[in-house]
């Protein structure tokens, strides 16, 4: 609207001053009809520098315009390709999830193998658990005097039952390995067969404190091995 008014502004003024000139035509004798062409053809040269004017600052405008316009659809673009990303990533992380839960499900669920080594006569007193866990002690050069140490340690820890978790720490199986995956160094079924835990944890008994019983006089002193 103000350049439509500047626009009619310069016209009226222009128009003003060729009625000026009219007027004041009377009193030019006989110039007053070359002063009048002049006074014509000054207001004509002003009429069109307004209008130029007005034409160049409505370019000027319209440039300006598009020049937003296109800066909101650049920015409106990379909106698009950044949540376009950021979906994708959160797409790929839950496939990576469930593929990771579903892995989970499958060996929790796979059948433990049963422990078909040889049982010691010295171990025919235990069952179940302990008398796998007394078999490989045995098997892993411990002599049988060692058992009740192991016995009593894992009874603390687990029970010894293999599906031991602790939800506060992590640790899981009859050793309670802290995280249960360290046993897979021993085989993948870690989650489900006793042996496999029992293989690790005298393992790892071996190498931190020599035997059984110091692993279970350490249990003593501290609440933990």
């Amino acid at each position: 609207m103000s350049r439509l008014w500047s626009r009619l502004g310069a016209r009226t003024a222009a128009v003003a001053l060729l009625s000026v000139g009219v007027a004041g035509g009377f009193y030019l004798g006989e110039n007053r009809e070359t002063q009048q062409q002049a006074l014509t053809e000054q207001v004509s040269l002003e009429v069109d520098r307004a209008d130029f004017a007005y034409q160049r600052e409505r370019q000027a405008a319209h440039q300006v315009q598009a020049s937003k316009q296109r800066a909101a659809e650049y920015q409106a673009k990379l909106r698009a390709v950044q949540a376009a990303k950021e979906a994708a990533e959160r797409a790929r992380r839950a496939e990576a999830a469930a593929a990771s839960r579903k892995r989970e499900r499958e060996a929790a669920n796979a059948a433990a193998k049963p422990y078909d080594g040889p049982i010691p006569a010295s171990c025919a007193e235990y069952s179940g658990n302990r008398k796998i866990g007394c078999a490989l002690m045995i098997d892993k050069g411990f002599g049988i005097a060692e058992f009740p140490c192991l016995e009593k340690l894992w009874t603390k820890e687990s029970g010894w039952n293999h599906k031991a978790s602790n939800s506060s720490s992590g640790a899981y199986g009859i050793p309670q390995s802290l995280p249960g995956s360290k046993m897979g160094s021993v085989a993948d079924d870690w989650r489900t067969n006793p042996a496999t835990q029992i293989t690790w944890g005298l393992g790892y008994i071996k190498g931190k404190y020599k035997t059984p019983c110091g692993a279970w006089t350490y249990f003593q002193n501290n609440g933990h091995y």
